[in-house]
């Protein structure tokens, strides 16, 4: 999904201008040999660094397995071990957070996030990841249901006091990945905060965080919050304004998904409560084999 792309697509960016360390550190106020000076200074914190050549080779080493979400997280946690002062274990933890989350393994997932927020708490794609997994992996019937839930809120919460100040934003990186980027982070945030009000019966609030979440990425808006948002209405029994989210969720999905049956059903289900609806279109048949 694009969506999730972002991140990937963020976090490999900062791996390679960590590649930058391989070139002699210039001095304070000035810029590397042969390379004009920034006209504005990168927002968010500076880039994690290498301290060595035997650091940094390492961490290339490591990083070439970005897209085997078990074996980054090994090479992450072997790098921990071998380098246990170094900058670079931040990020190759995120990394392996976000590998882990394209093979859609939540258990390394939360404990790469959990890494990442040892060494530094206010990561806000950390906690974004840490929340998300929370809130979609926790059932009611868990005794722990409760305290899981408020730590998934209070991680998103957090989140979004700190994707501002808190990414890490490689030099030269264009404004408008930047603004996508945090947009991505705080519809996410949004989403999650809007989802567990749902689970609470908290369904006013629920509206409120879910239209932040679309609102926050319009480009790209997530169809699980649009679906949501759409089920959030009609708890309110406002079901003219449910369907019409409905519908833009089915518009978002594929049929043959969970989530795009789910919109459809929703949508059925709408369009009989509200006077004057008419029936969603049939599908055109699957053509025989």
């Amino acid at each position: 999904m694009k969506r999730a792309a972002m991140l990937v697509g963020m976090l490999s960016l900062t791996a390679f201008v960590c590649a930058a360390q391989e070139q002699p550190a210039a001095k304070p106020g000035t810029a590397p040999q042969g390379a004009a000076a920034p006209a504005t200074p990168p927002q968010g914190k500076r880039p994690p660094q290498a301290k060595t050549q035997p650091e940094f080779d390492a961490y290339k080493a490591v990083v070439a397995n970005s897209t085997d979400a078990v074996a980054m997280q090994k090479g992450a946690t072997d790098f921990a071990t071998k380098f246990p002062d170094s900058e670079l274990r931040v990020l190759l933890f995120r990394v392996a957070m976000s590998s882990a989350q394209t093979a859609n393994n939540a258990d390394l997932m939360m404990n790469m996030g959990e890494k990442v927020l040892a060494l530094d708490p206010d990561d806000p794609e950390a906690l974004v990841g840490v929340a998300q997994v929370l809130v979609e992996r926790t059932q009611d019937s868990d005794l722990d249901r409760d305290q899981r839930f408020d730590q998934a809120t209070k991680d998103a919460q957090r989140s979004l006091e700190t994707i501002d100040t808190d990414i890490t934003v490689p030099p030269g990186t264009p404004q408008e990945k930047v603004d996508g980027y945090k947009a991505y982070l705080r519809s996410t945030a949004y989403s999650i905060i809007g989802t567990l009000q749902y689970k609470k019966d908290k369904f006013a609030d629920a509206e409120v965080s879910l239209r932040k979440s679309i609102d926050a990425f319009p480009s790209q808006p997530d169809p699980v919050a649009v679906l949501r948002l759409a089920l959030a209405l009609d708890k309110q029994d406002k079901y003219p304004e449910a369907l019409k989210e409905a519908g833009h969720a089915v518009e978002l999905t594929k049929e043959g998904t969970n989530v795009g049956k789910a919109a459809r059903d929703e949508q059925a289900r709408l369009t009989q409560l509200v006077p004057g609806a008419q029936a969603p279109a049939a599908q055109p048949a699957a053509p025989k084999k």
